[in-house]
């Protein structure tokens, strides 16, 4: 399922992205892809110049914070993330600290089926300037990163090796 994006369902002025993609892999190598922070680096789009700031190794637990930056628009931005909840191999969600939206809150679930996993995100997110903003940059930035990310993701766990 390719991103959708819409009115958020009970957060005003939010929105939430939800997008799933099935992967002929098993879910502890689909999470452990997810699980190496370095990973966002091969899966996002290449002119949001994305980086991980934060040294190797990171340790994944609860209260592990994430450092990138990239831009925006030709702008720089720097964005700290908090991994709130870890469950391994099931799911995790990561929000934003420091960064460029009012609320990110990124759900990621995984699931084994059909002899794959089905990854699953939820993305509940709001932005500064409201709904303008929202229509003119961001919903069409956000389908674009995750549809590449889909692209990606097939890459790299889309056909076993």
């Amino acid at each position: 399922m390719l991103p959708t994006i819409e009115k958020h369902p009970t957060i005003r002025g939010a929105y939430q992205l939800r997008t799933e993609q099935w992967l002929p892999r098993g879910i502890d190598e689909v999470f452990g892809f997810f699980a190496d922070a370095y990973k966002l680096e091969d899966i996002t789009p290449p002119w949001l110049q994305f980086h991980v700031v934060t040294p190797k190794p990171i340790p994944m637990s609860p209260g592990t914070t994430i450092d990138y930056k990239l831009r925006l628009h030709g702008l720089p931005v720097r964005w700290r993330s908090e991994i709130s909840e870890w469950e391994p191999p099931r799911r995790f969600v990561d929000r934003q600290l420091v960064g460029p939206y009012r609320l990110w809150h990124h759900l990621h679930e995984f699931e084994a089926q059909d002899g794959g996993t089905l990854v699953k995100d939820t993305v509940d997110y709001a932005v500064p300037g409201g709904a303008f903003v929202h229509w003119l940059m961001v919903k069409r930035d956000l389908t674009t990163i995750f549809r590449y990310r889909h692209e990606r993701m097939q890459h790299f766990l889309g056909e076993q090796k």
